[in-house]
């Protein structure tokens, strides 16, 4: 794959991945370019097809998984997540740096390919303000709240494994973390708006 370097993002549901990453888009225009994932679950409200991601069906993702056309999977809450290798080149053709959102089963498999990406974990303080956060959102059953949680213990846990990422950011204030995300990407940033400039 041709273009600038990707760049992973993970970290566990209610760390502000999202809200960092749409800042991101909005004051790098022509910079940042998203991979759009494949999931079988369904869309949240707001949420929109092709956009936000590639809703899909369990038999038509898995029969993609067996032909070889995903960089990573995962299932996570009964639902197939996963990154297709089309959606990746798709932004990298365009001159593009890709973000890729995925988890952190996600990343282990994306060291396992040729990708060669910026590895970047975004974290919650602790357990008890992510619970907050999640609970704040108001969209998600009691059962859902408790399953992300889990998933989130067990992230924050892993996130600090030597190798696996090249910055670990804890979003404990928005403003701190969006500057430590700046500036982890500045290079390639850079790299990018000079050639949009010549």
């Amino acid at each position: 794959m041709s273009g600038p370097r990707p760049v992973v993002i993970s970290g566990p549901s209610g760390a502000g991945k999202s809200t960092l990453l749409k800042k991101l888009l909005k004051d790098y225009k022509g910079v940042f370019g998203f991979s759009v994932s494949h999931t079988t679950r369904d869309p949240r409200p707001g949420e929109v097809d092709g956009k936000d991601y590639h809703f899909t069906n369990r038999e038509a993702m898995q029969e993609d998984i067996d032909k070889g056309e995903f960089i990573e999977t995962d299932e996570f809450s009964g639902n197939l997540y996963g990154t297709s290798k089309s959606a990746v080149q798709d932004v990298r053709a365009k001159g593009l740096i890709c973000i890729l959102d995925v988890d952190i089963a996600g990343v282990r498999h994306i060291k396992e390919t040729n990708l060669d990406p910026i590895y970047i974990s975004i974290q919650p303080p602790s357990i008890e303000v992510l619970e907050e956060r999640l609970r704040g959102r108001a969209t998600e059953t009691e059962e859902k709240i408790q399953s992300c949680l889990e998933e989130a213990r067990t992230d924050m846990e892993e996130c600090n494994e030597p190798g696996l990422f090249d910055i670990v950011i804890v979003n404990s204030d928005l403003d701190e973390a969006y500057e430590k995300l700046q500036s982890v990407l500045k290079e390639e940033i850079t790299k990018v708006q000079e050639v949009i400039k010549s």
